[in-house]
């Protein structure tokens, strides 16, 4: 909606003075007599007190700095700056280590399902029956009975190797006491 546009006209008063015009306003608002503001009255500049010499001296000695104590405010600031470039480069290395570490545990799990996929296909490819089918039939194996297995006594506890039939008794080698 457009704003009325307020037309103010004046009009000359047969009775009044000639130099004093009278305000009409064409609209439907009344305009609101401004309202000044009150005046403060001026406060005349009151005289200072007087201050003692003593409170000036402080006063002066308050409102400058000592060398010392503007060298432990510049050590302070460089001590909070270093401070603050620590912190931040720690945040970057602990947001750098766990995205590392975020890509090495998909790296493991798609390793896992590799092998997982890779340890099943050779497990189904192995036929234990056929394999123990071609033993029996084609190499001449049959399983052990009682009398066959032979149990011996090893020197050592690493391994033996057979380079002649495994003697009856069992016994491969016996240890020769060179003290005698």
């Amino acid at each position: 909606m457009a704003a009325r546009r307020q037309v103010t006209a004046y009009r000359r008063s047969d009775s009044m003075n000639s130099s004093h015009r009278q305000a009409y306003v064409y609209g439907n608002t009344v305009r609101q007599p401004e309202v000044l503001p009150k005046r403060m009255p001026e406060e005349r500049p009151q005289r200072p007190e007087r201050t003692s010499r003593q409170v000036r001296k402080n006063r002066k000695r308050a409102m400058n700095m000592s060398p010392a104590y503007a060298v432990f405010l510049v050590a302070a600031a460089v001590c909070a700056v270093f401070i603050c470039v620590a912190y931040l480069k720690l945040q970057s290395d602990i947001v750098n280590r766990s995205e590392n570490i975020s890509a090495l545990q998909e790296k493991l799990a798609d390793l896992t399902d590799e092998n997982d996929t890779a340890y099943n296909a050779a497990a189904d490819s192995v036929n234990l029956e056929e394999i123990r089918s071609k033993a029996m039939n084609e190499m001449g194996m049959v399983y052990a009975a009682q009398g066959n297995v032979v149990e011996y006594e090893s020197p050592t506890s690493d391994y033996v190797k057979q380079y002649n039939d495994i003697p009856s008794d069992g016994v491969l080698a016996k240890f020769r006491d060179v003290s005698d």
